[in-house]
């Protein structure tokens, strides 16, 4: 008889299934594994102790690098706790434009998971079918913000600016003729709603197509299907929320049970798996893919009818137009204030939470009066879902820890904050 003896093994941070910084360490049974400790690795952002040291307003960046795949998610929520203190009404335009850019992102979110898990498991095709999607509403950031991720578009007090009139379009080079870029712009010719609605309506047929490649595949159900169960009650003990809760049959969603912006005016579903293992996680994702693309179509007819400010009259938080700053004294002092010193927000606490893509991202502010947080703590979707890998892949194959980091949708960005 050969003899089998237990192995302690690293997995990543160089294994391309790591996703960044994780380093896994495997107490082995021959193939088995019996004890897995994360260790979270080295990305120290010091995102909650850098923004004690800064004026609120210069921290909104800041979100956007915790989760890089959800980036106006976490902005939603820091501005969400500011203007809680505040005591803000956000104009309504401002609430629907930040609900569809949720949407967007969460759809953003989806198709790099959906991709990368994919590509984990040995499925090449998907990578490239749901980057070819991510493009487009990489412009729609870039349209509104200027920047392709990280956008920094939310404010206290509502956005950066209105939707834009027009889309930037391609031009002739070496690389595409007249021809070509006649194709590439024809979506391009109205605003940035009209470029939305027309993803929108091409967008359904193409989460067809993915779910062709995966949902009744045979390998992919088979590295899947019964791998990495969480009961309903250990998933709610163990501190889950977003898809990894609703995975396992727990219609849980702060968009529902805690609605926040105009959600409590949008219609939609709330999909739930049933046997809590790495498939039903998939297809939870899979149908959320379908149901934020009927809240984008929502906010995009509603938008189109309801024009209207984006943002508070207020001066003292919001800065003034640049023509009026150019003309009027007081607004260019209002800018300088608000650019050098920032502002001020009464003594107290808030909590603000949102339905991030990953789960519930939450910001607990504390103020003492001061233009910059006394305090600032994070709860980090992705950071219990971690912490669970122990528990979920014991007793498993080598291979199955890969399919389950990969349905836990983990960004190590915000996990070491």
């Amino acid at each position: 008889m050969a003899e089998i003896k237990n192995y302690t093994i690293n997995f990543g941070p160089q294994h391309p299934a790591a996703h960044g910084v994780l380093r896994l360490v495997l107490e082995m049974d021959g193939e088995t594994v019996k004890r897995a400790d994360p260790h979270i690795g080295l990305l120290h952002r010091a995102t909650e102790k850098l923004a004690e040291s800064k004026p609120y307003n210069q921290s909104i960046g800041y979100m956007d690098r915790l989760d890089y795949v959800s980036m106006m998610c976490n902005e939603h929520g820091y501005v969400m706790a500011i203007e809680k203190l505040l005591g803000v009404e956000v104009p309504v335009r401002a609430q629907y434009i930040r609900v569809m850019f949720d949407e967007i992102t969460r759809i953003l979110n989806h198709l790099l998971w959906l991709g990368c898990h994919a590509l984990d498991i040995g499925a090449m095709t998907m990578f490239l079918y749901c980057f070819r999607e991510r493009e487009d509403l990489l412009d729609c950031y870039e349209a509104v913000s200027g920047a392709r991720m990280h956008a920094t578009y939310y404010r206290p007090g509502g956005v950066y600016r209105d939707l834009p009139d027009k889309m930037p379009k391609y031009k002739v080079s070496r690389w595409h003729n007249e021809k070509e870029v006649a194709k590439l712009n024809a979506n391009r010719q109205g605003s940035l709603l009209d470029f939305i609605w027309d993803f929108t309506e091409r967008f359904p047929q193409r989460i067809a197509e993915y779910e062709t490649l995966l949902t009744d595949n045979r390998i992919w159900k088979q590295r899947t299907v019964g791998i990495g169960v969480v009961t309903p009650e250990r998933a709610l003990q163990l501190g889950f929320s977003g898809p990894m809760l609703r995975g396992s049959g727990i219609a849980w969603d702060l968009r529902k049970k805690q609605p926040y912006a105009v959600y409590d005016k949008l219609t939609f579903d709330i999909p739930i798996g049933t046997t809590g293992d790495c498939y039903d996680r998939y297809l939870v994702r899979v149908e959320e893919l379908r149901q934020s693309n009927h809240l984008i179509q929502q906010c995009v007819k509603w938008l189109r009818e309801n024009p209207g400010p984006v943002a508070v009259d207020n001066h003292k938080i919001i800065p003034p137009k640049r023509v009026e700053m150019k003309e009027k004294m007081e607004s260019l002092i209002h800018h300088f204030k608000l650019f050098t010193e920032g502002f001020s927000i009464p003594p107290g606490e808030a909590y603000a939470a949102v339905e991030h893509p990953k789960g519930e991202f939450g910001v607990y502010l504390v103020s003492d009066g001061a233009n910059k947080p006394y305090r600032l703590k994070i709860r980090a979707a992705g950071f219990p879902h971690l912490a669970a890998l122990d528990e979920m892949v014991r007793d498993h194959m080598l291979a199955d820890v890969v399919a389950i980091i990969g349905s836990q949708d983990i960004v190590f960005g915000e996990i070491d904050r």
